[in-house]
């Protein structure tokens, strides 16, 4: 299914990248919602990451789940590409995808000349949702760790 009406332009590009970006962010803000609430149903329900390996249960499954998360936002890109034909056909588009939203960069595969822009798009989309993603993580560490005393 490609949208025919749209030709590429500087505008389309745009379009298409925010709105794509915007239905990622919209994602992961569930996913970020839906995980700082079950971590602070946990720590209401008993005191929270008493043992090692809870803690370790715990943040394992908070990674997998974000992982999952990422992985549900590369397919949201790769579907996008597909609908406005941004890369040439046969290319594997959860691939290419990856290499967009990870910022490796191109190697093999490059867009079409007329979407060239849904790259930097994209990486800018997954730069930010990593990084939330490891702020996320960095302050369930910070909030479990137990007082230091000084």
């Amino acid at each position: 299914m490609m949208l025919s009406t749209m030709d590429g332009s500087m505008a389309d590009q745009v379009l298409v990248g925010g709105g794509a970006s915007l239905a990622n962010l919209f994602i992961h803000a569930m996913l970020l919602g839906a995980i700082a609430w079950l971590v602070h149903r946990l720590r209401m329900a008993d005191g929270f990451f008493p043992g090692f390996l809870q803690y370790t249960f715990v943040i394992v499954a908070i990674g997998t789940l974000l992982v999952a998360g990422h992985f549900v936002e590369v397919i949201l890109w790769a579907y996008v590409y597909a609908m406005v034909g941004a890369v040439p056909p046969g290319t594997d588009l959860v691939y290419f995808s990856f290499g967009n939203y990870t910022t490796l960069g191109y190697g093999d595969v490059v867009p079409v000349p007329q979407w060239h822009l849904l790259g930097p798009i994209t990486a800018l989309n997954g730069v930010m949702l990593i990084g939330w993603s490891t702020a996320l993580i960095f302050e369930i560490l910070r909030r479990s760790a137990p007082p230091q005393k000084h």
